[in-house]
């Protein structure tokens, strides 16, 4: 796949004290196949679908144990000039963009809000190699408990163009070029106080009910769902190690596609 435009999500991993753990459930949950693990890239592991690139896992570096969660990490075109953008915007920087050999460039960052995300500078590694098709990712939502800021850092960062989701939600979706690639919602008292906010990443399936029994079955939590959607079926997961995610089937939809008004 070519090198995606700028602010596109382009990558998602996790940090896991128990690699192998995780490699078991997500391979029975995602149908996830991996490849050897890197030692220039700090012993990541890709995941792969149909042998293309769709994630990875990775141990944590010392004093970095602790709760799982994915991070998402978004194309840029030069890491240190948009690490740079993300000062300036009142962000935070984990990790100073660092070259990973001649894979690309990385960087980990904190929104206003408390968002952790990461930038990705391809080189030889693209990101993902397949997105949209069981396995793969597929969509991503920001949940936080303070949207103003989300709302102001990520279009200012990205050039994204937010809009409103009509229907009385506070929902935002944030276009890129035209194109849909990212959402925002407010973190309700339905979340534990304790859940720090963060970018739900959703991956692909081909049955979501199906992959909610896998999931359950091999030490999950569902977090909420099966619930029908215009956009698909979907539920909301925790693995067992503690990292959120959501799987969807996108070919079963129910009901219209909310419209959509533009936010100054």
């Amino acid at each position: 796949m070519a090198v995606p435009p700028e602010g596109t999500p382009c990558w998602a991993d996790a940090v896991f004290s128990d690699v192998e753990g995780a490699k078991r459930f997500y391979a029975d949950v995602l149908g996830w196949t991996f490849a050897e693990a890197s030692a220039e890239s700090g012993g990541c592991t890709e995941a792969c679908v149909g042998g293309k690139a769709v994630a990875a896992v990775v141990p944590p570096m010392p004093g970095q144990e602790g709760s799982s969660q994915w991070c998402l990490y978004f194309a840029a075109e030069d890491a240190a000039a948009t690490a740079a953008r993300i000062r300036d915007g009142g962000g935070e920087l984990l990790m100073e963009p660092m070259r990973i050999g001649d894979l690309g460039t990385m960087c980990l960052a904190r929104d206003p809000g408390g968002v952790v995300f990461g930038l990705w500078q391809a080189g030889a590694h693209e990101g993902f190699g397949a997105t949209a098709v069981p396995g793969a990712y597929c969509w991503a939502e920001i949940l936080t408990r303070d949207p103003g800021k989300s709302d102001a850092f990520f279009p200012a960062l990205f050039r994204d163009r937010p809009k409103r989701l009509e229907g009385g939600t506070d929902f935002r979706i944030y276009d890129l070029g035209g194109r849909s690639v990212l959402g925002r919602t407010r973190m309700t008292d339905d979340f534990p106080p304790e859940a720090p906010p963060h970018i739900n990443v959703y991956f692909t399936v081909a049955d979501c009910d199906e992959a909610v029994t896998r999931a359950t079955e091999r030490g999950g939590v569902l977090r909420s769902g099966p619930v029908d959607t215009p956009f698909g079926r979907f539920a909301a997961i925790g693995d067992p190690q503690g990292a959120d995610f959501s799987v969807i089937d996108v070919t079963t939809t129910v009901g219209e596609v909310p419209r959509t008004t533009g936010v100054a």
